[in-house]
């Protein structure tokens, strides 16, 4: 039996998904162009027994998610780039008491209140941590509905099975644009041991605190010690990513989300004229897919990162590729989404310049 495909708008569907994967408390704020998730919330919670509150700001929004992750439930809060901002304390608050939640981020232009037209000029916010102190979120990078929908529901699992922050990191072109989408194959929810959740005690064992104040410093090096050996495993085991053509590849061009869609035009572009090029598509921003760069810069003359920002991934494909290989970058920004032509013109220009 086929399974069922629906017509949904990203932001929408990111809403489904995260009902399906058990989320239950949802605390936001509206701001383009992630408001039809926040609008999508409000309108299912009160039908399936949730919760969905409007906080007074993005910083109240956040430290409500904080106050229900603490107490072991699933909960979500979504913003756009200037929002997330408002946020960063709270996160790193989240990441320092190792508590779960997803944290949605449909990007926008930028510095400043830049524009509404996506972009993906947040990526260091991202994956560099954006708040204060030692810590990770596992970003996730979807290029379609469908990976919006499928990688929701592995966000949740994840923040659940590490006890991180889990960030899906999409764009406004994401967020606005519509897609058929088959729910079926929305991972169902793992079930996780939260015995350190607040929850009350009926008296019979110890009290559990969720904190993040160390006045030890020793102690405090202890536990940011203990979860940097979290974030290695996440590191060695969570890494992900889409990749064709790059065993034989010339040039490899690589990008995530919608970007990534109009590198794969691009590519078939100049394919066609004969010039070997293969693509890496991370899915992982953090932990950035480090592994299949190293291996495809064993062959490969030169990389190309394709970016709708001044250039951030880039420096994260120096790193992965070490020196091996020149690494080049393209971007457009300020709400601009490159074209093919483009693209194709900027594959052009390295491949006449090889040996």
């Amino acid at each position: 039996m086929m399974s069922e495909k629906v017509l949904m708008k990203g932001n929408e569907a990111i809403g489904e998904a995260a009902i399906r994967s058990g989320c239950r408390h949802f605390f936001g704020y509206p701001i383009t162009p992630q408001t039809e998730l926040s609008a999508y919330m409000a309108k299912k919670m009160p039908k399936i027994g949730g919760v969905f509150l409007q906080a007074e700001s993005e910083v109240a929004a956040i430290n409500m998610v904080y106050g229900a992750a603490g107490a072991g439930a699933r909960t979500m809060t979504s913003s756009s780039s200037p929002g997330i901002s408002l946020k960063a304390e709270g996160i790193s608050y989240i990441a320092g008491a190792d508590l779960p939640c997803v944290i949605v981020n449909i990007v926008r232009g930028g510095p400043g209140l830049g524009g509404i037209q996506p972009a993906q000029s947040d990526y260091f916010q991202a994956t560099k941590g954006g708040g204060h102190g030692d810590y990770h979120l596992i970003v996730f990078a979807p290029n379609s509905v469908q990976e919006i929908v499928s990688l929701t529901a592995d966000a949740f699992n994840k923040a659940d099975e590490y006890r991180v922050p889990v960030m899906l990191l999409g764009d406004g072109t994401l967020g606005q644009m519509m897609e058929p989408v088959d729910f079926d194959s929305v991972p169902a929810p793992c079930e996780a041991d939260k015995s350190w959740a607040t929850v009350g005690t009926d008296l019979k064992r110890e009290h559990n605190i969720v904190n993040s104040l160390y006045l030890s410093p020793d102690k405090l090096e202890q536990t940011i010690i203990e979860r940097q050996h979290r974030y290695d495993i996440i590191k060695e085991k969570e890494q992900r990513w889409d990749a064709h053509d790059i065993e034989d590849a010339d040039i490899i061009v690589t990008s995530y989300g919608t970007t990534s869609r109009v590198v794969e035009t691009a590519v078939k572009m100049v394919r066609e004229e004969g010039l070997k090029v293969g693509v890496i598509r991370p899915i992982t921003l953090w932990p950035f897919p480090e592994k299949i760069f190293k291996e495809a810069a064993n062959t490969a003359k030169a990389f190309l990162s394709v970016e709708m920002s001044m250039g951030q991934m880039v420096e994260d494909v120096k790193l992965a590729v070490n020196g091996k290989a020149p690494v080049h970058f393209f971007g457009r920004t300020g709400g601009i989404i490159p074209t093919p032509a483009e693209i194709a013109d900027e594959i052009r220009k390295i491949a006449g310049g090889l040996k």
